[in-house]
């Protein structure tokens, strides 16, 4: 600290205003041995009367009552000239001995819980009368004067107030403040950024003109995905809903992954289901019913890519399915739950992360891209196909085998990195080519896994395409591997060109209205 006196700054009056009141006790301990005078209102007020504390109510320091049902309590001139007066300006001195004023060093509120109300609430009338007013109006003039003032706005600071008073005999370093203002900025920006995207839903205006995005802080990570990058993780929630129940910590490559086959698994039904991501594609999906038998097959579709990857089971894990999962490595394992004992089993492995997701719920969330202070913000591609989302263009039509796996192939197309190809039969991939700048060679790539893994279980295997073939070449690599039916968005030049080549094949042919382009 050095000579500079105005580092620290004892403390002698306090304003609380708080809409949690938990951890209240100790504080209230620590104020008055270091005999801080406490002035509060409303139920703060009364609160800390009942815990055996005095304090002067703000009504009786202002001289002005409570109004219109307690929307107004510490809005007037004698609190925030207390508050942001500079201790050392002497026209402020004058201003506040003139007036009556005493300065106010440390203010300590959180506000009405906004943010649970929206959870839990439609209630528009409701919703708005949690907005708070005079308690970020309060934060806003303490963290501005940190010099002088300190701001606590949470309750879990208050152990680092007490330490900090206790440390420095009823006072707060500057470093103290700076940080606590830093963290108030930030609460009031948060709370703001609530109301502003309320507002934003409450008006259906999906882009406006300022878009405010709000986190909170997870963890912080080991690095991101290469370990000269820092990284973290932030949530619109307190916290994610995902809960590690076993294994090492998880990385920023871990939760991408994750994030993709939670995406993929919860978009079908209930306990049917088996995905396997590699590097946020997937690389293998089968919804059977049969627990082992949605596995086998989405792991015969690329066995090798499936090592090291993260495997989600829209199921809960039994004992015989875990047997299997501990026979191969894979980073991660997700399921609705596990048995006991599955987990005595999987739990062998120390470093093997298990995530129970039982209580995941995919919402229909808009995604964000961020690069050079611009921000790419898009609906998600959810858009539910049924037979209205496509038209059958070939002289042959197709079986209801065929159009159930056509269906299959299609939506697990969304989820992989364009340009997408996926073979599938059975309602299970059997080959999967995506990420490529070229589609023949997604072509390619699909069909060669196929035969390489799945040569025995093709025959009247089906394909799907993100998006069009801009050439007949692509289709035609598919046809002579022997798929018997394709469905691929309309929009080339070429459609009907395409078309003529079904025809001539004998291969059936779907067109889609819907693209699924993800890059």
């Amino acid at each position: 600290m050095g000579n500079n006196k105005n580092l620290m700054k004892k403390i002698k009056t306090a304003l609380i205003s708080v809409s949690e009141k938990k951890k209240l006790s100790k504080l209230l301990k620590t104020l008055s041995k270091h005999k801080i005078r406490i002035i509060s209102s409303g139920g703060t007020f009364k609160k800390i009367k009942k815990l055996g504390y005095k304090c002067l109510e703000v009504s009786k320091y202002t001289e002005s009552k409570e109004i219109l049902n307690g929307r107004v309590k510490t809005l007037h001139p004698k609190i925030y000239g207390g508050i942001l007066s500079k201790r050392n300006n002497k026209s402020h001195k004058k201003d506040l001995l003139k007036n009556n004023f005493f300065e106010i060093d440390l203010v300590i509120t959180n506000f009405y819980p906004l943010e649970k109300t929206l959870s839990e609430t439609n209630n528009h009338s409701k919703i708005i009368e949690n907005i708070d007013i005079g308690g970020p109006s309060l934060v806003r003039a303490a963290a501005k004067n940190y010099k002088d003032v300190t701001t606590i706005t949470d309750i879990n600071q208050y152990e680092y107030l007490i330490e900090e008073l206790n440390k420095n005999k009823g006072g707060t370093t500057l470093n103290f403040r700076k940080k606590m203002s830093e963290e108030a900025f930030s609460e009031t920006a948060y709370y703001d950024s609530l109301i502003s995207n309320y507002f934003n839903n409450f008006n259906n205006n999906s882009f406006p003109k300022k878009k405010i995005i709000h986190a909170n802080l997870v963890e912080k990570l080991r690095y991101g995905e290469n370990p000269h990058q820092k990284s973290a993780i932030y949530s619109t929630k307190k916290n994610l809903n995902i809960k590690k129940i076993h294994g090492k910590k998880l990385s920023y490559n871990n939760y991408n992954d994750i994030f993709s086959a939670l995406t993929i698994s919860k978009s079908f039904p209930k306990n049917v289901g088996t995905v396997i991501v590699k590097h946020a594609n997937p690389c293998g999906v089968s919804i059977k019913k049969d627990k082992l038998s949605s596995y086998y097959s989405a792991l015969a579709c690329d066995p090798v890519s499936a090592y090291g990857g993260i495997i989600s089971c829209n199921y809960k894990v039994d004992k015989k399915l875990s047997l299997e999962l501990s026979k191969i490595f894979f980073e991660v394992i997700i399921a609705n739950g596990f048995e006991k004992d599955s987990l005595k089993i999987l739990k062998k492995k120390k470093n093997l992360r298990l995530i129970d997701s039982s209580n995941i719920i995919i919402q229909n969330t808009n995604s964000y891209v961020s690069n050079f202070n611009s921000t790419l913000i898009q609906s998600p591609d959810v858009k539910k196909f049924n037979k209205k989302n496509f038209k059958i263009v070939s002289k042959k039509k197709p079986s209801s085998e065929q159009l159930a796996n056509l269906i299959f192939a299609f939506n697990v197309c969304r989820y992989a990195k364009s340009n997408a190809i996926v073979i599938a039969n059975k309602k299970s991939t059997l080959g999967i080519g995506s990420g490529q700048p070229n589609r023949i060679d997604s072509c390619k790539i699909a069909i060669e896994k196929m035969k390489k893994f799945n040569l025995d279980k093709f025959s009247n295997s089906v394909a799907a395409s993100d998006a069009f073939f801009p050439f007949v070449d692509g289709i035609e690599k598919l046809v002579q591997a022997g798929i018997s039916a394709i469905i691929q968005p309309y929009g080339s030049i070429r459609d009907k060109e395409i078309i003529k080549f079904a025809n001539q094949t004998g291969t059936v042919l779907l067109f889609s209205k819907t693209r699924h382009f993800k890059h």
